[in-house]
């Protein structure tokens, strides 16, 4: 209900306003337009008044010459003027001599006409004729006003002394000269004048009626809907919303009050309500520590596997390898230096020896050992891993293009890990191409220091990415390709542990690994690697040192 009062009121102030302010309008835009239309009918009055003057100068001269040519041409330029509807004169017995108005040359102007009246109201004309009365309006003959002043042309000495045409002494007026003016463009102006005035005071009305609405709503209506909408919060058990205190008035007062019974209502409750977060947190809290333990065991589990693994691939590899890098060893003695068979022998016992080597590192990942790190050329590292490969790869018509920036630093890094790491990756780019195709090996220095976790302080990084254009990896398997013997390919092609073994060698260098892949496009692999030791290595660091 007071909602309603309030609208209401508003609504009686507004309309009250609007009335009173409307008649006020109307009574000053009448005075306004009365006043401009006197105030240019008298400046109207006043120009007819003065071309009457400049006419009658400049043809007394031919008048006395009695050449009427001359006069007819002057009135015919007078009537050329912007304005001017006609020019004609008359001499004393009404009958028209010099017109613009050709037809009506020679006739009589009839005495009790508009324009004649006024001096023949008695059987004596007049002689003088007050200059305020010499004008007059009357509807033109095609439609419009007009404005016509009547001049009379007095006998002067000149004229009655002058020996064409003399007249009596005793004559005093020789003639009239009638000029009517157009009055369209005052008629236009006052028409657009009015309307500007009406639309200014609508405009006014409306604003004053907005301003006081607005007045209303402020001082009024908006108050009690802060009291209205208080209340109903209240009742629904909303503590938290206060009442805007919007002045000192009595209003303000009500709303001061108000607001301090919710307070206290709402600080009663808040002891509640803190117990109850409280609660929250500790259920939290517990629920985070279970899923990080059940997170920890999944990952003990996982590893465990890859342990068993691992040691079942040492017991079986173990032996054979033994065996080739015995016999190329004694080989590789009956081998000339210098031949190529020398160097393929090399390279077989060079490759043979890292296999060992993965071997035993993938035991040490399986059971978290640290990798063994120093600073480390890894451009070089790179080029070495896509040596291995490039030959392979060219056979499957696949072509392998290094991207590598030339002022990359050094890192710390295990180098046989980190190949492991870029030899797994670049093995299953080729097995993910089918036919032609194209892997694009890039390293550079990130701009920005990195986090390699989330929650983790940013550190200056490294990034190698390896691109290639094969079948891509399905957005459900994205999730999943870093866990231990998860694989894509078919039976026999695949153990699962590449991708799972390259992340735990990441993970353990304080890095992260990343994929974007799209079916049918391709995939890259993102590898971040810090480029300093964290602190509980940097004093073997700062003993070697970045060369």
């Amino acid at each position: 209900m007071r909602g309603l009062r309030a609208q209401s009121l508003k609504f009686k102030v507004m309309l009250f306003a609007t009335l009173g302010l409307s008649a006020a309008m109307v009574a000053f835009t009448l005075a306004v337009v009365q006043h401009q239309r006197k105030a240019l009918l008298d400046e109207a009055a006043a120009h007819v008044t003065r071309l009457s003057e400049v006419v009658k100068q400049s043809t007394r001269f031919a008048m006395l010459q009695n050449q009427p040519a001359y006069v007819d041409r002057i009135i015919q330029d007078v009537a050329a003027l912007e304005h001017i509807a006609r020019v004609r004169i008359m001499n004393k017995e009404g009958r028209i001599i010099h017109s613009t108005d050709a037809l009506e040359i020679g006739t009589t102007v009839d005495r009790k006409a508009e324009g004649c009246h006024l001096c023949h109201r008695s059987e004596t004309p007049l002689v003088q004729v007050p200059r305020g009365e010499r004008w007059r309006i009357f509807p033109g003959p095609r439609g419009g006003r007009l404005l016509a002043s009547m001049d009379v042309v007095r006998n002067e000495a000149s004229c009655f002394t002058a020996a064409c045409h003399a007249h009596k002494k005793e004559q005093a007026v020789l003639g009239v000269l009638d000029i009517a003016y157009s009055l369209d463009d005052m008629d236009r102006t006052m028409q657009r004048n009015t309307l500007n005035v009406v639309a200014f005071g609508a405009g006014f009305i409306l604003l004053t009626a907005f301003a006081l609405g607005l007045l209303v709503h402020r001082l009024v209506y908006v108050p009690l809907r802060d009291l209205e909408a208080g209340a109903r919060k209240l009742a629904t058990g909303d503590l938290g919303q206060s009442i805007p205190v919007r002045g000192n008035d009595e209003f303000g007062q009500v709303a001061g009050a108000f607001n301090a019974m919710t307070v206290a209502l709402r600080d009663s409750r808040s002891e509640l309500t803190q117990w109850g977060h409280k609660l929250e947190e500790k259920v939290d809290e517990r629920t985070r520590k279970l899923r990080a333990a059940e997170a920890g065991a999944a990952e003990r589990e996982k590893l465990a596997s890859v342990g068993l693994l691992a040691a079942g691939i040492a017991h079986e590899l173990n032996n054979p390898l033994t065996g080739i890098l015995t016999f190329s060893h004694m080989i590789r003695k009956k081998v000339p230096e210098g031949s190529q068979d020398a160097e393929d022998l090399d390279l077989v016992i060079r490759e043979t020896k890292r296999c060992a080597t993965i071997i035993r590192r993938l035991l040490d990942f399986a059971r978290q050992r640290p990798p063994e790190k120093k600073y480390a050329d890894l451009n070089q590292v790179i080029t070495d891993t896509v040596r291995l490969v490039e030959r392979p790869a060219n056979l499957h018509d696949i072509e392998i293009r290094l991207e590598l920036d030339p002022a990359l630093p050094r890192v710390w890094i295990d180098e046989d890990l980190v190949k492991q790491v870029v030899m797994n990756v670049l093995v299953n780019a080729q097995h993910a191409i089918a036919g032609r195709g194209s892997i694009v090996v890039r390293s550079r220095r990130l701009p920005q220091p990195r986090s390699p976790e989330p929650g983790a302080p940013p550190v200056p990084m490294v990034e190698v990415s390896i691109a290639d254009t094969g079948c891509g990896i399905a957005e459900e398997n994205l999730k999943r390709i870093f866990d231990p013997f998860f694989t894509s390919k078919g039976v026999g092609k695949g153990t699962g542990l590449g991708l799972s073994v390259s992340h735990g060698i990441v993970k353990a260098h304080g890095g992260s690994i990343e994929v974007e892949s799209s079916l049918g496009e391709g995939t890259t692999f993102h590898v971040f690697l810090p480029m300093e030791p964290p602190p509980a290595e940097a004093a073997q660091g700062a003993t070697e040192g970045p060369r």
